[in-house]
């Protein structure tokens, strides 16, 4: 027999807020940033641009270890997309940085999304 589940919302225990996400094999983070903005997110808390191409982003709650798994992918159009490099370059557990690089003209504000995955303190 097939189960469904209909929910509106989740929340935690005492039904005051949502349910924490721990120890599950889930993303804990991810940005979408459209130059120098988020424009969508999840425990980030804000941007800091740190020069052309690149930008670090802060957590809204810290992750336990600096040894968590980041991806990142360019964005922008898709006829560029594939010459960007779009790195990880600095972690620590309450942000993470994101370089930006083009072989042609070196490091440059485009758009990009980023999800971490690790254990949150």
């Amino acid at each position: 027999m097939t189960s469904v589940l209909n929910v509106d919302t989740i929340a935690d225990k005492a039904g005051t807020g949502p349910v924490g996400l721990t120890k599950q094999s889930a993303a804990k983070a991810y940005s979408r940033v459209d130059p120098n903005t988020i424009s969508s997110s999840l425990n980030v808390s804000s941007l800091t641009d740190a020069g052309t191409g690149l930008f670090e982003d802060n957590f809204t709650n810290a992750f336990s270890a600096a040894t968590y798994s980041s991806v990142a992918s360019p964005g922008g159009s898709t006829n560029i997309q594939m010459m960007f490099a779009t790195n990880m370059t600095t972690y620590t557990t309450s942000a993470s940085r994101t370089s930006i690089y083009q072989n042609a003209t070196g490091y440059r504000d485009e758009q990009y999304s980023t999800a971490r995955f690790g254990d949150l303190a």
